[in-house]
């Protein structure tokens, strides 16, 4: 399981004009069933995905496609978890054991 943190960087002045490929970026992944929830970072630092049922090396590429960070308006940060517990709704998540 992974979390993005997608920080805005020194060209998010550009946000606006790649918006549509952002956010067609976060409908593969969702389409693709990779990212769980995608959200903002408060207050307006960025955002922020989950994502589940992928290697390190494809999400890599996966967020080195997202316009937002080809065009530096985000610094992208892949932090992996390995879920060790959760609550029952997440069961999902934790590899059983």
């Amino acid at each position: 399981m992974f979390i993005v943190l997608l920080r805005f960087s020194e060209n998010k002045a550009a946000a606006a004009e790649h918006m549509p490929g952002h956010q067609q970026w976060i409908r593969q992944g969702l389409d693709d069933q990779v990212f769980l929830l995608v959200g903002g970072i408060r207050p307006g630092l960025g955002g922020a995905v989950l994502a589940h049922e992928t290697t390190l090396p494809e999400l890599q590429r996966r967020v080195a496609e997202d316009p937002f960070v080809v065009h530096r308006v985000v610094d992208a940060e892949i932090l992996e978890i390995t879920p060790g517990m959760a609550d029952h709704r997440l069961d999902f998540l934790v590899p059983a054991g």
